[in-house]
């Protein structure tokens, strides 16, 4: 009884594991000229992948995200004709840190 509650137990969290898809932090970013509703269809299309909008920008037309790769993929493909683009994101200097 206790191997087959156990095998049940390791059955379930094999598939838990597989479900979870790896997140990537982006930063998807559009020209100006877009309208405002391609970049809510985006940022609904990660939220509902079970990503995470991490900040949106108020300057320029972009928000930063933590999401699955094959989301992140079809948010640029729709993007397209209004060029989008999905960057990672990182940490960037204006120095250089090796003096």
């Amino acid at each position: 009884m206790r191997l087959a509650i156990f095998s049940l137990l390791v059955v379930l969290l094999a598939t838990y594991a597989m479900a979870v898809a790896p997140q990537k932090s982006v930063i998807v970013s559009y020209p100006d000229n877009t309208p405002d509703s391609v970049l809510s269809k985006a940022k609904q299309a990660v939220v509902e992948a079970g990503g995470v909008i991490t900040h949106e920008y108020k300057i320029i037309k972009a928000f930063a995200c933590n999401a699955p790769a094959a989301i992140l993929e079809t948010v640029q493909a729709w993007g397209s004709q209004y060029n989008a683009v999905v960057e990672e994101d990182s940490m960037v200097h204006a120095y250089d840190d090796n003096n």
